[in-house]
């Protein structure tokens, strides 16, 4: 085992799995108990104190001769794009939820990704301790969701009210919990006979759906031996026609060591899932960054999965020389001299490579795909709170951005203002944390400005005059302009009509580069979009006009003219697609009318069954807070997408401040 920091000589097998599951589901917990069941000297967390994570965790261990990671994924919905970037590149994903049939929802989204993506997986049901149903309930309810048979391989034995241990099914023995021990096997008790033939008939049941030999056991009433059950039930996992159901507590460490041995039985090799991932066998040594982190010591660091080959420190890759490989033996980092196939570590220092990129010594044949970040939903605008800390914030944001890919920063033009994109209101408050802890950042935070644009509703005359005479050559510029309002969408348009010289030739482009610039901030403060300003006529002088003169007459006659041409203010209206379940679709319409919004219509989510996506049109300033809102009334699960749809004229309520 990998103890106090040595390094041990290699291992025979080296495996991965990733925790995954809803917020408050226990995966911290049960990823400190596999490390302490592995014989790691980890001092385990209090789960009074314990915080919501909101990045990955790797810790590395042996188990009886086999090389594990264990990636302890965010269970928020908000930090979503960091399971997915696990899920990537490990070999079975662990499926953590609580003994309620009433969050089996919760899991929908996660349980349709790994369908999607063919990535194995089993459900640990967490927090075994404090079932108050049948566990039963749970696996019908999540079975909803699940493309697959779901198996129940255990079933839990009840002292009272509460769970003391637990049946195995297949080989239909008892065992009673002991906290931070493994479990003692203990006799079945006579009451819970007759439930574990069930289980056990219906686990044969699900199997002989895909065995002729099994079936025509079941047909004659012959009761197949544990080892044909156990060949079997390995080979469906192996298939991705079943998934095998554990139970556990992992704060007490109970079913840990069960879950364990499952783990060596069930995971697939590392070769295997190369070959699932389409990466050819043969070939120079491939990896792929599933994330990024910028440490303090070690500088940047490239956590990868080495898919094929062997990589020594000090190799090239991608151009980028090593400087440093670190496994994470108990998630302590551990520096080692080299890495092979199947192996997760953190590549040193290649500042060139970003995460989900393909690496390799040699020249890289296979991109390998990576999971999109998904399309933002909340932003902060942000700002220092001493001046002189705006360049380091620069750097500080570009680095986050590169560790979070869900992460977008963004300069907006119009409002002068440093805008962060992300996944939620803990998303950014956590970057913003970050930045004051890592980076002794203060920052200050507000809700984005909207930007408005204006436009006029009716054309205009206007005459502009600029005569100065203060010594020497004065100024002189006399101009006559016809404001007059476009269509919506066709922009500044300047043209002239000037006939007869009225106006020099060398003076108009200057009336109309001052016409478009006096656009850049109308009446209200906004720009003006959609107009047309035409030079009809004016006069000059020989010596005393200049195209800083007539600038300034445009000028002058622009700001003039646009406040008679009945000025309106306009605001951007967002197409916005709302993803729910279709039980949740009257509160996202309601959500949706609620903030101004226009329904145009609602249909079944596309290979989704269940969920439906509305479409509405939406005003951006109803936009900000809405993630909030429409994942506290579908319990987490509603998201939504959006893309600029037009200019619409304001009205009703507009943003604090906007006119």
């Amino acid at each position: 085992m990998e103890l106090n920091g040595a390094t041990p000589a290699r291992e025979k097998r080296s495996r991965s799995v990733a925790l995954v599951g809803p917020y408050g589901s226990g995966k911290s917990a049960l990823f400190e108990a596999m490390l302490t069941a592995a014989g790691l000297p980890l001092r385990r967390s209090d789960p009074r104190a314990r915080t919501m994570s909101t990045e990955l965790r790797l810790g590395q261990c042996t188990y009886l001769g086999d090389s594990w990671s264990i990636l302890d994924c965010p269970g928020s919905i908000e930090f979503a794009h960091e399971a997915a970037a696990a899920l990537a590149v490990v070999d079975l994903a662990i499926v953590v939820c609580e003994p309620a049939a009433s969050r089996a929802m919760a899991l929908a989204p996660l349980i349709r990704t790994l369908a999607d993506k063919a990535i194995p997986y089993l459900i640990f049901i967490n927090k075994i301790d404090t079932l108050e149903g049948r566990v039963s309930d749970t696996i019908a309810a999540l079975q909803a969701y699940a493309n697959r048979a779901l198996v129940l391989r255990q079933i839990p034995i009840r002292d009272g009210e509460a769970v003391s241990g637990y049946v195995d099914v297949v080989s239909e023995r008892a065992y009673r919990y002991r906290k931070g021990e493994a479990s003692e096997l203990v006799q079945i008790p006579p009451e819970m006979r007759d439930r574990e033939a069930e289980a056990l008939d219906a686990l044969v049941e699900v199997l002989a759906d895909h065995d002729d030999a099994l079936l025509e056991k079941v047909l004659e009433d012959v009761k197949p031996t544990p080892a044909e059950i156990y060949g079997q039930l390995s080979k469906d996992l192996a298939g991705g026609l079943t998934v095998e159901v554990l139970l556990g507590a992992a704060e007490n460490d109970h079913g840990v060591r069960r879950l364990w041995k499952a783990l060596r039985h069930e995971v697939p090799p590392a070769e295997s899932t190369a070959q699932r991932r389409g990466i050819a066998p043969a070939g120079d040594p491939l990896a792929q960054v599933f994330k990024t982190v910028h440490a303090g010591h070690t500088g940047k660091l490239s956590y990868s999965r080495l898919w094929r080959g062997s990589i020594k420190d000090g190799a090239t890759l991608n151009g980028s020389r090593l400087s440093g490989i670190y496994r994470f033996p108990g998630a302590e980092p551990t520096k080692v001299a080299e890495a092979v196939a199947g192996d997760l570590v953190a590549f040193a220092r290649l500042e060139t490579v970003l995460t989900g990129d393909t690496i390799s010594t040699g020249t890289i044949a296979e991109k390998l795909p990576f999971p999109e970040p998904p399309p933002p939903v909340y932003s902060l605008a942000i700002a220092t709170e001493n001046r002189k800390d705006d360049v380091k914030v620069s750097g500080a944001l570009q680095k986050l951005a590169e560790e979070d890919p869900a992460l977008t920063v963004l300069h907006d033009q119009q409002t002068g203002e440093t805008v962060l994109q992300g996944q939620g209101e803990m998303h950014l408050n956590a970057v913003v944390d970050k930045l004051a802890r890592a980076y002794s950042l203060k920052i200050t935070t507000r809700r984005p400005q909207v930007a408005y644009k204006e436009t006029i509703r009716r054309a205009v005359h206007q005459h502009s005059r600029l005569k100065r005479q203060t010594g020497g050559h004065g100024q002189f510029a006399d101009v006559k302009l016809d404001i007059a309002p476009r269509a919506r969408g066709e922009g500044f348009l300047f043209t002239d009509k000037i006939v007869g010289g009225a106006v020099p030739k060398q003076y108009i482009p200057a009336v109309g580069e001052a016409a478009e610039e006096a656009a850049r901030k109308g009446p209200f403060g906004y720009p003006v979009v959609d107009i047309s300003v035409t030079l009809v006529d004016g006069t000059f002088h020989s010596v005393d006009s200049s195209d800083m003169a007539f600038k300034t007459a445009t000028r002058l006659g622009m700001t003039e003219g646009l406040a008679k041409a009945d000025p309106v203010l306009l605001e951007p209206i967002q197409h916005v697609t709302v993803s729910v379940p279709n039980e949740y679709t009257a509160k996202a319409q309601r959500l949706l009318t609620g903030r101004r919004g226009q329904i145009l219509g609602y249909a079944e989510r596309p290979d989704w069954p269940g969920w439906d996506d509305v479409e509405a049109l939406v005003p951006a300033a109803e936009l900000h807070d809405l993630i909030i809102e429409l994942r506290s009334q579908t319990m987490g699960l509603g998201t939504f997408r959006h893309h600029f749809d037009h200019l619409a004229e304001a009205r009703g309520r507009l943003e604090r401040g906007a006119a």
